[in-house]
């Protein structure tokens, strides 16, 4: 039997992915969950040299964010706990400094890693924190006219099990984008359309939309609405057809096909 890869973050929504695409190519995956066993959590660094002994690959997906203190020691470590892997893959994010000197710390244990640098999720509007606005009919943030090329989760699960399992991506850093920019207010356009029913956009105070939230979330919060959403990511990279050989997918084809699922 070959030896396991270890998927961290093996419960959400890139993790589960990546799992699942293994699973289906007959790899062995070793799920990296606290409800797993051998549990791991990132709060409990006792947990981690256990689940990662022996592991042929590791793809690290950090929670909550790359950008809390402690983030960038924490996958360096695991990098460096990770003494049988032969491909690591981080999950990064674009235009986050904070983000970048995690990639740095990790490739300074482990130089041949994969780095994979992602900003908004299409898929957070189907299956994230945006849906039951979504269904409410109405999508109210505190951001402008700032166009985001909104990345498929699907591509960036594509993109990480090559790299997990196929030659060519050590020391590779792929941005991964959609094919196009677009607002919130058009992507939520898009949505109502594949709907087939009325989903608005409004824009909100950045206030009033953290009001109630933990402070250590509401900071976060404020960082992902105003110094990531400061039109720094507005660009198109080609980070999926140097990864794949293919194009990425447009966010209209992720709202088609996200919205037959859910009818169906």
């Amino acid at each position: 039997m070959s030896a396991p890869i270890v998927v961290l973050g093996s419960t959400g929504k890139t993790g589960r992915r990546v799992a699942e695409r293994l699973t289906a190519r007959g790899v062995e995956v070793r799920a990296g969950s606290r409800a797993a066993m051998p549990s791991f959590d990132w709060d409990n660094s006792a947990t981690w040299e256990p689940l990662l002994r022996g592991a042929a690959g590791v793809y690290i997906s950090y929670f909550p964010d790359l950008a809390v203190p402690g983030a960038a020691e924490a996958v360096a470590e695991v990098a460096r706990l990770a003494t049988d892997a032969q491909r690591i893959v981080l999950l990064s994010g674009r235009g986050e400094e904070e983000a970048q000197r995690a990639e740095r710390a990790v490739l300074g244990v482990f130089p041949q890693a994969t780095v994979v640098r992602c900003a908004w999720f299409a898929q957070n509007f189907s299956e994230g924190y945006l849906l039951d606005a979504v269904r409410a009919g109405e999508v109210a943030l505190p951001v402008g006219a700032v166009p985001e090329p909104f990345v498929d989760l699907d591509d960036v699960a594509d993109v990480a099990v090559a790299a997990l399992t196929e030659d060519g991506h050590g020391g590779q850093v792929y941005e991964l984008t959609g094919p196009r920019a677009l607002t919130f207010a058009e992507a939520v356009s898009e949505i109502a359309r594949a709907c087939g029913r009325p989903v608005r956009f409004t824009e909100i105070p950045m206030d009033a939309f953290v009001d109630g939230a933990d402070p250590e979330v509401a900071e976060l919060l404020r960082y992902l609405f105003s110094e990531v959403l400061d039109g720094r990511n507005t660009g198109v990279t080609d980070g999926v057809q140097r990864a794949l050989g293919r194009p990425a997918t447009d966010f209209r084809e992720f709202a088609a096909r996200a919205w037959a699922q859910a009818a169906a």
